[in-house]
C-alpha cells in the first residue's frame, strides 16, 4: 500500500495466466486507467505529446494530446504507473516454516496480448475524436469543459488557454467580437470581393459548428493573384486554433490517398495543402469521394487490414491563380484574394488593423482572442435561435450551407457564396468540354457523326509546309494532354452522354445499324 504522500492506486492481483486475463480484462472495463477509452474496438489511452513546438501559420501545429492505441508494453507501463498489480508468493520464514507475501509485479507479454485481443469493452467510454477548440453539441450548447465529455463522445485538447465563454453573451459582448474580427483581425486583406471574405468566415466558424448542423463540409480553396497576399494566414486562423496538418500537393491520386490515409492518424481539424504550383487544376477523383463521405476507409499503411475514420476534418489548399475541375467545382468554396499591385508584401501596414498579422497570429494568447470573439458570435447566434438560410442550395452540402448562411446574415456579414460563378469560371475541365462542344458545333452542327470520324477530323493537315491544327487546340484530349484514339474518344463521348457544358450538350444514340454510338451537339444558347 502506498503511504499517504502518494495517491493511492488500485490493488490488482493476479495468479495463473487464465486467471490473470479475467482479472485485467475485468478491472479494465470497470475504470482501472484513467483517461482509456475505446475507438473501433481497440483501447486507446490519451497522452500529453511532449516537446510540441508553435509554428508559423504554414508549418504543422498538432494537438498537445494524442490518442495512442493501447499495445502489450503500453498496457505494461500503464499498469505501473496506476495501478499495484501483485501476486502471492510463498518463502520460509526464519524458522523454515512457509510464509505467504505480496510481490508487484508485470503480467507476460503473452498474457497483456490475451488481455487485449478483444473487440468489446462493455462500460469503457467511446472516444469519438479530439477537438482543439470549443464545438457546438447537437442541443446547442458549448462544449468547453477539457477532457472528455460523455454528451458527444469527444476529448476536448484546447491548443489554447480559453476563458470561460458565456452561453448568452451580452450585446456589448456581441458588438465587440464582431468589431474585432471584421473590423481589426480581417479588415485588410486584398479580399476580391465581399463573398470573398463571407466565405472565410465560415470556414474559419465550421470546425465550431460541424457536430451541430451535422453536414458535410466543402473544399476550401484560398487563392490569389500573387504570392505574399496573405493565403497561408487565412489557412493558419483554424489551422493553429484547431491543429493543422500541411501536405504537399501530390502529383496522382495513389499517392494522394495515401497521404489522406495518413492524416487520419494524426490530432489535427484542418488539412491543408499549401502553396500548389501557381495554375494548379484541382482535379481529383479521390479528392471528391473525400469531401462527400462522412466516413473514410482505406488499407493502413503498411497492415493489410482496412481503417475507417470520421471524416471531421477541414481540407484546404492554398496557390495562385488555382483552378479546380471535374466534380471538385461543384464541391469548393473558393476564397479569392487580389491585392492588385506588384509587392504586396511591401504594403505599409503601420495603418493596419493589426500589423505584421502573419507574426501576431503565432501567440496562442492572440490566437485565445480570436476564438474567443468568433464563439461570442456563434452562441449569439445560437441564442437566438440559429436561423439558416433556407434559401441557399449546394448539393450535398446545403445543410452547411443554409447553417452558415444564416450564421453570416445574423451578424450582417453579406455575400456569402456569391461568387459561385467565378468558381465555375475556373472549372478548367468545363473549359476545356465548352470550346469542344462549340467547336464541334460549328463544325457539324446536329448532325450525328461517329467517334472514329470526329477524331479524323483533328489529325494535322499540312498548309504552306506546315502542319496546322484544324481545331485550333479545342479537341478534346486525354488527362496526359494527348489527342485520343477513336476507341478511347468513343468511350469520353459516351461518357458524357446529356452532360451540359454551358449552352451545349452532347447526345449519344445508336447508329442506324445499331453496332455503333454516333454522337451530336445540341446548341441551346438565345
Amino acid at each position: 500500500m502506498s503511504d499517504d504522500a502518494t495517491p493511492a492506486v488500485r490493488r490488482v492481483k493476479v495468479g495463473t495466466g487464465p486467471e490473470t486475463i479475467r482479472t485485467l480484462k475485468r478491472e479494465l472495463t470497470e475504470g482501472l486507467l484513467p483517461d482509456t477509452y475505446v475507438s473501433d474496438g481497440a483501447l486507446v489511452h490519451m497522452e500529453t505529446v511532449s516537446g510540441g513546438l508553435a509554428g508559423a501559420a504554414d508549418e504543422d501545429s498538432p494537438l498537445p494530446v494524442t490518442a495512442s492505441m493501447v499495445n502489450p508494453a503500453g498496457l505494461a507501463g500503464l499498469l505501473a504507473e496506476h495501478a499495484h498489480v501483485y501476486r502471492t508468493r510463498v518463502r520460509k520464514d526464519s524458522n523454515g516454516d512457509p510464509e505467504k507475501y505480496d510481490e508487484e509485479c508485470t503480467p507476460p507479454r503473452e498474457v497483456l496480448s490475451a488481455v487485449l485481443a478483444g473487440k468489446t469493452w462493455p462500460g469503457v467510454p467511446a472516444l469519438r475524436g479530439i477537438i482543439g477548440a470549443p464545438v457546438l453539441r447537437r442541443d446547442g450548447t458549448l462544449l468547453q469543459e477539457p477532457g472528455y465529455d460523455p454528451a458527444t463522445g469527444l476529448y476536448l485538447a484546447s491548443k489554447v488557454d480559453l476563458p470561460r465563454v458565456p452561453e448568452q453573451p451580452s450585446p456589448e459582448q456581441v458588438a465587440e467580437a464582431c468589431g474585432f474580427l471584421l473590423g481589426r483581425f480581417l479588415r485588410d486583406f486584398p479580399w476580391s470581393s465581399s463573398a470573398d471574405r463571407a466565405n472565410y468566415v465560415a470556414l474559419l466558424a465550421t470546425p465550431i459548428l460541424r457536430h451541430f448542423t451535422r453536414s458535410l463540409t466543402p473544399f476550401g480553396l484560398i487563392d490569389a493573384t500573387m504570392p505574399a497576399s496573405g493565403k497561408s494566414i487565412l489557412t493558419g486562423g483554424p489551422g493553429m486554433l484547431y491543429g493543422q496538418k500541411i501536405l504537399t500537393w501530390p502529383e496522382e491520386d495513389g499517392e494522394l490517398r495515401k497521404s489522406i490515409t495518413a492524416v487520419f492518424t494524426e490530432q489535427v481539424g484542418a488539412v491543408i495543402w499549401d502553396n500548389l504550383t501557381e495554375g494548379t487544376v484541382i482535379d481529383s477523383a479521390v479528392l471528391a469521394q473525400l469531401i462527400t463521405q462522412r466516413e473514410w476507409s482505406d488499407r493502413q499503411l503498411g497492415a493489410s487490414r482496412n481503417i475507417a475514420s470520421v471524416n471531421d476534418r477541414l481540407w484546404m489548399a492554398t496557390g495562385n491563380n488555382l483552378q479546380v475541375g471535374g466534380d471538385m467545382a461543384s464541391r469548393t468554396v473558393r476564397v479569392h484574394l487580389d491585392p492588385n499591385m506588384p509587392h504586396p508584401e511591401s504594403r505599409d501596414q503601420s495603418g493596419f488593423g493589426i500589423p505584421h498579422l502573419d507574426q501576431w497570429i503565432t501567440s496562442p494568447a492572440h490566437q485565445m482572442t480570436v476564438l474567443w470573439h468568433l464563439l461570442i458570435m456563434v452562441l449569439d447566434w445560437t441564442r437566438n435561435g440559429a436561423p439558416r438560410d433556407a434559401g441557399l442550395s449546394m448539393r450535398q452540402f446545403t445543410p452547411w450551407a443554409q447553417a452558415l448562411g444564416g450564421f453570416l446574415a445574423h451578424h450582417g456579414i453579406d455575400g456569402f457564396l456569391t461568387n459561385i460563378t467565378d468558381v465555375r469560371a475556373v472549372d478548367e475541365e468545363a473549359t476545356r468540354w465548352r470550346g469542344f462542344l462549340s467547336a464541334w458545333h460549328e463544325r457539324h452542327g446536329s448532325t450525328p457523326v461517329t467517334a472514329a470520324k470526329l477524331r479524323a477530323s483533328a489529325d494535322p493537315v499540312q498548309l504552306g509546309g506546315e502542319l496546322h491544327d484544324p481545331w485550333d487546340g479545342l479537341f478534346i484530349t486525354t488527362k496526359n494532354g494527348r489527342l485520343p484514339n477513336a476507341i478511347v474518344l468513343g468511350r469520353i463521348l459516351n461518357g458524357q452522354n446529356g452532360r451540359w457544358r454551358g449552352e451545349y450538350v452532347l447526345r449519344a444514340e445508336p447508329s442506324e445499324r445499331g453496332d455503333r454510338s454516333v454522337f451530336h451537339v445540341e446548341h441551346h444558347g438565345d
